[in-house]
């Protein structure tokens, strides 16, 4: 896997509900130097999602055989089903001069940042641990138990934050994103959030129950 002078790897990590996908679209849509690897994934679409440009869905023998295949930069199981980045699609952009936007999760960005030291990692916090509840129940796709599920793996997620580059709090949308950008093109930002705030924010979130 080669980078060029004018491109780079940006990891972007954060717990289901968080916001990171709403940012890494904003970001995609206003840059044109920015795409975004498609995952590949073994669970079903949810509604309105569309295959080769949401995810790859793919049936467990499929992402089997990529593995097998080494055709994977990092890959993971969540919740029993299989996610991961194809190296050739990375390449691909790469060679084009792309800034390419991973959207992946801790142990996937373990492993990029191992592969890859040069790329740029971030990571979205949730504002409090009851708006990430009330983002993953508006969203109305996912059971109470999913979601108890998805709160304790993001407990786990956000344990991991200070591995990152970079920590961005999304309580106001424009403010993370315009943080996002300037991460990203400059490699500096001024958080709204000082680091001593966040870490007694992740303190308490870590201290309380689901």
């Amino acid at each position: 896997m080669m980078t060029t002078q004018d491109s780079r790897l940006i990891i972007i990590s954060a717990p289901s509900g968080a916001g990171k996908t709403s940012l890494s679209k904003r970001l995609i849509a206003q840059h044109d130097d920015i795409a975004v690897a498609v995952s590949h994934t073994t669970r079903a679409p949810r509604p309105a999602e569309k295959d080769g440009e949401d995810y790859h869905f793919v049936s467990e023998r499929e992402f089997e055989q990529l593995i097998d295949a080494d055709g994977f930069l990092e890959f993971a199981e969540v919740f029993g089903k299989y996610y991961g980045t194809s190296k050739q699609a990375v390449q691909v952009l790469l060679d084009q001069a792309k800034n390419v936007l991973l959207e992946i999760d801790w142990q996937g960005a373990q492993n990029i940042r191992r592969l890859m030291p040069d790329s740029i990692s971030i990571f979205i916090l949730p504002p409090s641990k009851q708006a990430l509840r009330a983002r993953l129940t508006n969203r109305g796709q996912d059971s109470e138990q999913i979601i108890n599920l998805r709160m304790r793996d993001a407990l786990n997620q956000i344990s991991h934050y200070q591995e990152y580059d970079f920590v961005i709090v999304n309580d106001d949308f424009e403010q993370a994103f315009a943080e996002l950008e300037s991460i990203v093109y400059n490699q500096s930002y001024q958080p709204h959030i000082d680091a001593k705030a966040v870490t007694e924010f992740v303190a308490g979130l870590m201290g309380d129950g689901v």
